[in-house]
């Protein structure tokens, strides 16, 4: 991947020096990237926004019944039950961001942000941030770039990969890019925004990966929903200048030491954690199964 900025220090420096937003260093990467004018960056990334927008309601009105049966319709369970746990819009959020991840585990259209598996977390938490506070679409998307930004310095200095850093470097990477957006959007200043992205790194630390039967929805769907969670708690945390202590860029250096120390059964290869229970190894018998079932139903080519 091309490099942005090695780390959150020098992207801060660039912007304190040259009297700049966050959001332009990036948005002149992306112009440079792919050799377009600034109007077609912000063509795509309206594009991007609406994918994640259908993504929430296609998830909380269409049918999502996972191939494998352990994805059903979880996302319209909670939007409608009764009981707010803190609070209507915290259920909501928590329903967004379950909603848009089931569109990916029913193989619907998501926007990888910045993987697949961690693409119910942004939609989540940006889609209600909107509603709640009436931010203007242009916000949004400023708040986008911001967080392709640390997406880019995550993926430098640690990774953005379950299968490389489990899942602190997947749903981990997008709770990031979600908190420092939803700080920028509320007015919050560039220390607050690292600091957000800090504080979400430490909450995060040393989650696995443990996909059952190698599938992408069992835990990754709840952990978006809880992932979104914790960028908002972080997100309102880093607004109140509670400060994170460990500087963002050692946060980060932090994660990427976890994911390296890891044991490979905890990096996406479905050996460890909840993929290796009982049930879990059951549902990977039973799904395997199935797979070889379609293959023999399939007519032969000749």
């Amino acid at each position: 991947m091309a490099v942005l900025f090695n780390s959150f220090e020098s992207w801060k420096k660039e912007c304190d020096e040259k009297k700049i937003p966050l959001y332009k260093p990036v948005l002149d990467f992306e112009i440079n990237q792919k050799g377009k004018v600034e109007k077609d960056i912000w063509t795509g990334i309206d594009q991007a926004y609406q994918v994640m927008k259908e993504a929430v309601q296609s998830g909380l009105s269409e049918e999502m019944s996972s191939y494998s049966g352990m994805i059903n319709n979880g996302a319209k369970k909670v939007m409608q039950h009764p009981t707010s746990v803190i609070s209507p819009e915290f259920q909501k959020l928590v329903a967004r961001a379950l909603a848009a991840k089931e569109v990916n585990s029913c193989m619907g259209r998501v926007v990888a942000a910045p993987t697949a598996g961690a693409s119910g977390i942004l939609p989540g938490a940006l889609v209600t941030l909107q509603e709640i506070h009436n931010i203007e679409d242009q916000k949004i998307y400023e708040a986008l770039l911001i967080g392709a930004g640390v997406a880019l310095i995550l993926e430098k200095r640690a990774s953005i990969a379950g299968a490389v850093g489990g899942c602190q470097a997947e749903t981990g990477a997008a709770a990031a890019m979600a908190s420092a957006g939803i700080v920028y959007c509320l007015g919050g200043s560039d220390d607050q925004i690292f600091n957000a992205v800090a504080i979400t790194i430490q909450c995060m630390l040393g989650l696995v990966c443990d996909p059952v039967a190698g599938l992408v929805e069992i835990p990754c769907v709840v952990r978006n929903a809880s992932a979104a969670a914790i960028a908002n708690s972080s997100a309102q945390i880093a607004l109140a200048d509670v400060s994170p202590v460990i500087p963002v860029d050692e946060c980060v250096d932090a994660m990427g030491e976890v994911g390296q120390s890891m044991e490979a059964r905890y990096k996406e290869t479905a050996q460890g954690g909840l993929a290796a229970t009982p049930t879990g190894r059951a549902i990977s018998k039973r799904v395997l199964i199935q797979d070889i079932e379609m293959l023999d139903d399939e007519p032969d080519p000749e």
